[in-house]
Order: structure tokens, then sequence, then C-alpha cells
């Protein structure tokens, strides 16, 4: 196990560029499962969720060819079938959440797939009755297989055909995408998820051959085709990462550019730093944070205390609530944070309680944090990254405190950030991994 000692109190300057997006490379890749074709992806980042999928697929006989730095080409030409069924690939999917995401893509080519209770952040409950159904809803069926802890989905045969999801799950409408691509008929999926992540999966799959149309609403129409050729695409840079970047520009920052965004997919993720009083100036396609030395938490237009909560695209994702909630232990002012998607996401808020923060954790699902507005400063301490988020946020609050903080088990934020300390570094950090 790993872990980072942050010095803290040293500011951030310079310039930063975002990696690609965790969430859609995890979503693209899988997707290669649906033609024999070569399909070459690029943009690709270096985590280990996505090199943890990349050496699965490998597992399983897809050929995989990096071409470059971030950028590979993979074929599935020859899968070994055998090796679906093993309690092996059952054990290397359960320790992978992405894993889930080639259950739709087996299902449309090969007509079953074994399914193993996925791994991933430990944020409380995260069911997979959405794909389930989705997939029930084309014609097939699954049960729980006794004594393995799985559950085999079998399918003779897909049939397009209408549905309305249970809730608007981003890995459920994306593996029932992937399903309904070569099903007969048409296949028409209301309330589905519409992130940029789901909107780039479309539009890898139409360069591939299949007819998707309503891509960026919540009601897709998918007309099945008989097969998929290869492409090549790109990824969207992380807007995870770089709301991570502004949350730390506001907190420990001297003047950082944030090169590339693609602001057009951020939705409102600027417009909720903005919220906390953090000034967001767009350059083209750059973010500049400047200098913050105050920040003010705006209230709405009634007077009220500030609210942010997550919700589904094009709410604000509940990924950066972690982010966010770090960033304002340091305005002035209060407000309450809701986290209403994951259950015990919250609970890290422990951890900033304990370096000084003020805040009240009111249940699993709401927080209020009263500022400090930078008139005390966090203290270090030493604390464990209990998922990619949580550890990510943990990190900017060791960086703004007072001392030496050591955070433990950052194989969580290595899921999820590329070379983080390397590249924080280069803008004036001062991190180190260690072997603990």
């Amino acid at each position: 196990m790993q872990s980072f000692i942050i010095e803290g109190g040293h500011p951030l300057r310079g310039t930063i560029s975002p990696q690609g997006a965790k969430n859609e490379a995890l979503e693209v890749i899988s997707a290669t499962l649906l033609t024999d074709d070569p399909v070459r992806i690029s943009n690709v980042p270096d985590i280990l969720d996505v090199n943890n999928l990349i050496l699965l697929l490998k597992d399983m006989g897809v050929k995989v060819t990096k071409n470059g730095p971030n950028d590979y080409t993979f074929q599935a030409d020859n899968l070994h079938l055998d090796y679906l069924e093993s309690d092996e690939f059952v054990k290397k999917c359960s320790s992978l959440r992405g894993s889930v995401l080639m259950f739709g893509p087996l299902l449309a080519r090969y007509h079953r797939a074994v399914v193993a209770k996925p791994g991933g952040d430990k944020i409380g409950r995260r069911r997979l009755d959405t794909h389930f159904l989705g997939f029930h809803h084309l014609g097939a069926d699954f049960q729980r297989v006794e004594g393995r802890d799985v559950f085999e989905i079998k399918a003779g045969h897909l049939k397009g055909c209408y549905m309305l999801l249970d809730e608007a799950s981003v890995t459920g409408t994306a593996n029932i995408i992937m399903a309904a691509v070569l099903s007969e008929g048409v296949t028409t999926i209301y309330n589905a998820a519409c992130e940029p992540y789901i909107q780039q999966l479309c539009k890898m799959l139409n360069a591939m051959g299949a007819h998707i149309s309503g891509i960026a609403s919540n009601l897709l129409t998918i007309e099945g085709v008989d097969r998929l050729h290869g492409t090549t695409h790109t990824l969207l840079p992380d807007m995870i990462e770089i709301g991570s970047f502004i949350g730390m520009a506001a907190m420990v920052g001297d003047g950082i550019r944030i090169k590339n965004v693609s602001i057009n997919h951020l939705g409102i993720i600027p417009d909720a730093f903005r919220r906390l009083g953090v000034c967001i100036n767009v350059d083209h396609d750059d973010i500049i944070i400047p200098r913050h030395d105050t920040y003010e938490i705006d209230s709405f237009i009634d007077g009220t205390i500030m609210t942010i909560a997550d919700a589904p695209w094009p709410g604000l994702t509940p990924d950066l609530l972690s982010v966010l909630l770090v960033v304002a232990t340091q305005a002035r002012g209060s407000v309450l944070f809701h986290q209403k998607m994951f259950e015990s996401r919250l609970f890290f808020v422990d951890k900033l309680i304990d370096m000084g923060a003020q805040i009240i954790l009111c249940d699993p699902h709401r927080a209020v944090v009263v500022g400090h507005d930078h008139h005390k400063q966090l203290r270090a301490g030493r604390m464990t990254s209990p998922d990619i988020r949580a550890g990510i946020a943990l990190l900017i609050a060791a960086m703004s405190a007072n001392g030496t903080s050591r955070i433990d088990n950052i194989a969580q934020i290595d899921r999820g950030y590329e070379n983080i300390e390397n590249r924080l570094n280069l803008l004036g950090a001062r991190i180190i991994r260690v072997n603990s």
C-alpha cells in the first residue's frame, strides 16, 4: 500500500492540462467488444481503473496495441469464450467497477455473460437493477448462480422495444445502448442518462455503423444493425479532474490556467464553483482561476442559505460534491451540501472536521459547511482515502493545511487521477509518494 506525504501551505501557479475522461474511457473501451475490426482510441488516461480494464480485455483475448502515450488500438476478433465462464474472470470483474460495462457488448455479440458483483468505490449501495431490467426488455433472461455469487445472463435473440428506465443510470444506459445496437428492430430508451460521456459513446457507435438518434437527450432511439465496423475516437478531457483543479486553484492557487477543457461539455460545473464565490475566467477553451485571498458563498434570491445538490445530467455531477465541500471550508459564509444520489459519500467529512473544518454532518446525505474565510487554516493530519473523489478532496485539504499530512490508501486516488503528485508538484505542490 502506498501513501502521500503532503507539506501544506505551498501555493500552486502555472498551467495544467486535464487527462482524458475516465468514465468515457471505461464505456468506449468496453464498446470495442462489439466488432471484429480494430478500434483506435486516443487521449486514454493512464489510471488504475482504465489500465485494469485493458488488462482484463487482454486476458479475454482482445488484441491491444499501444500506439503511443494514451493511444491504443483494440481488436476483439478472437475472444477466449471459455475464459468468460471461469472463476478467474469472475474474480477480476468483481474487483473492477468498470467491468460491468462489458456485459452489454458480450450479450449483444455472444448472447450470454456472467456478471459478478462489481467492485469500486465504497460509497453505498450501487445497484445493477437498471442494467438487468434493460437487458430483460430486450429479451434476455438472468438468474443467480448459487455457490458462485454471480448472475448469468442469456439471450438467444435480442429484439428492440420501448423501455422506460427506473433511473437515469449512466452505466445502465451505456450497457443497454451497447446491447441494443446489435438487436433486431428499434429500441427506444426513455429516461436515459445523457451525460457527455454517453453522448460520446453514441457518437463513436454511430461512427462504427450504429443508428442512434436523440443523442444529448433523455430519449434515445436505436435502430439495430447486423454488425459494426472499426473507427477512431478521441476522449473528452475529464470534467471531474477539471473541477478538481478548479477547487485546488481556489484553495491554494496563485493563478492557474487549465488548458483545453472542452468548455461546452462542462455543463453547470463552473457555475457551481461560482456559487461558492470562485472567480472563473474563460479564455477560448482554457479556464483561468486567479488567486483568491477570499471568496464569498452566494445565497438564493430570497436571502436563504445556499444549497448545492447533485442531480442527473445536466444537473451537477455527484463526483464533484466532495471537492466543492472542501472549497467551502475556506469560503465566507455557509452552505448546505445535499448528496442525493449515493449514501455514505459524505462520511469523509469526519477527517475534515479533525483538520479543523466547521462542518455539521446532518445525516448520510447532508452536511452544512461554515466557512473559515481564510482566517483559520486547516490542520495537517493523517487520513485514509475511502474513494476516488473523497481522496482528491482530502489531498486538496492537505495542500491547504498548516503542516505535513499523510494520506493512506492512495490507490483509490490512482484509480481516477493520472500521475497526480508529479503534475501538481510542477505547479509548486510538495507531495511525496511513499510505501506504507
